[in-house]
C-alpha cells in the first residue's frame, strides 16, 4: 500500500523513516548561494587610485576609511556623507577616542579641490592621523641590464 501503511489492519503503524534526499538538495543549494554572494559582499568601493612608487607606510590597528568615488561623493566607512556630517562623526569619534589612523581613499578622476576639502574636513575635525592611499606601481629602473633585474641567461647565450 501507498503510503507507508500496512495492508494488515490490526498491527497498521506508519514508517518512521526520514528522507533526507530533499534536505541535502536544498543544503547543497544554499552552500552555492553563499559561495557565490559572500566574495561580492566584502568587495570595496570602486575606486581608481593613483599609482605611485613609494613604498607602504605600516597600518595601524584601528583605521577609518574615508572614500570619495569618482562623481564625487563621500563615503565614511561605507556610509555615504557630505562634508559637514563627514567633519560632525570624526568629532564624535575622536571625542569617544575610537579613532585611529585615517585612510583617504580618492579616484584620481576627482578635482584636486575636491580632495582637498575632504582633507580640511578630517584636519578641522581634529584627526592628525591623515593618510593618502595610493596604488603601488612596479618601475623598472634606467640602466638596468636582464641579470640585474632577476633573470639570468646561460653563458653563451645573450
Amino acid at each position: 500500500m501507498a503510503g507507508g501503511i500496512k495492508p494488515n489492519r490490526s498491527s497498521s503503524r506508519y514508517m518512521s523513516e526520514i528522507n533526507v534526499t530533499p534536505l541535502v538538495d536544498v543544503m547543497l543549494v544554499l552552500l552555492i548561494i553563499f559561495m557565490i554572494t559572500a566574495p561580492m559582499m566584502t568587495k570595496g568601493l570602486g575606486v581608481k587610485l593613483p599609482e605611485v612608487t613609494a613604498k607602504p607606510i605600516p597600518q595601524k590597528q584601528q583605521t577609518i576609511k574615508i572614500t570619495v568615488v569618482r562623481d564625487g561623493t563621500i563615503y565614511l566607512n561605507r556610509l555615504k556623507v557630505d562634508t559637514g556630517v563627514l567633519k560632525y562623526r570624526l568629532s564624535q569619534m575622536k571625542t569617544s577616542n575610537r579613532t585611529g589612523q585615517v585612510l583617504l581613499f580618492a579616484d584620481r578622476s576627482v578635482p584636486y579641490g575636491k580632495v582637498a576639502k575632504v582633507m580640511a574636513a578630517i584636519r578641522e575635525a581634529g584627526v592628525l592621523d591623515l593618510g593618502l592611499v595610493t596604488k603601488a606601481i612596479n618601475v623598472r629602473r634606467p640602466g638596468r641590464n636582464a641579470s640585474e633585474s632577476g633573470k639570468i641567461t646561460p653563458k653563451g647565450r645573450q
